[in-house]
C-alpha cells in the first residue's frame, strides 16, 4: 500500500526559503513519477513541480514557480522534496505530493493532469508581506 507524508510546511514571509518533504513508503522511488501541486482557498488545484522517473530523468515546472522552487528525489531517505525560495504571498497554499509507479509518461504530463493514483494529506504553506 502507497502512503505519501507531507510534512514542512509552515508561515513565513515574503521572500524567505522553505523546504517540504513527502515521506513516501510502499513503492521505488527511482520508478516512481512524482509531483507537487498545491491549491489556495476558492482556487482549483494546480500543478507546482514534478519528476519522472529516474530512467526518464524529466523534471517540469510550472511557469509562476520556475527558478524559485527545485523538486528532487532523495533515495537515501525515501522522500521527495521541494525547495522553495523567493516565496512571495501568492504561493500560500496547501501542497500536496502526488506519486505513480511504474509510469511511463515524462514529467510534464503529469505536471498538467495530475494524474497520480497516490496522494498525501497537503501540508500548509503561508506566506505572509
Amino acid at each position: 500500500q502507497v502512503q505519501l507524508v507531507e510534512s514542512g510546511g509552515g508561515s513565513v514571509q515574503t521572500g524567505d526559503s522553505l523546504t517540504i518533504s513527502c515521506q513516501v513508503s510502499g513503492l521505488s522511488l527511482s520508478d516512481a513519477c512524482m509531483g507537487w501541486f498545491r491549491q489556495a482557498p476558492g482556487k482549483e488545484r494546480e500543478g507546482v513541480a514534478s519528476i519522472g522517473a529516474d530512467r526518464d530523468g524529466s523534471v517540469a515546472y510550472a511557469d509562476a514557480v520556475k527558478g524559485r522552487f527545485t523538486i528532487s528525489k532523495n533515495k537515501a531517505k525515501n522522500t521527495l522534496t521541494l525547495q522553495m525560495n523567493s516565496l512571495e504571498p501568492e504561493d500560500s497554499a496547501m501542497y500536496y505530493c502526488g506519486a505513480k509507479a511504474p509510469c511511463g509518461l515524462r514529467a510534464l504530463y503529469y505536471l498538467r493532469s495530475g494524474d497520480f493514483p497516490s496522494w498525501g494529506q497537503g501540508t500548509q504553506v503561508t506566506v505572509s508581506s
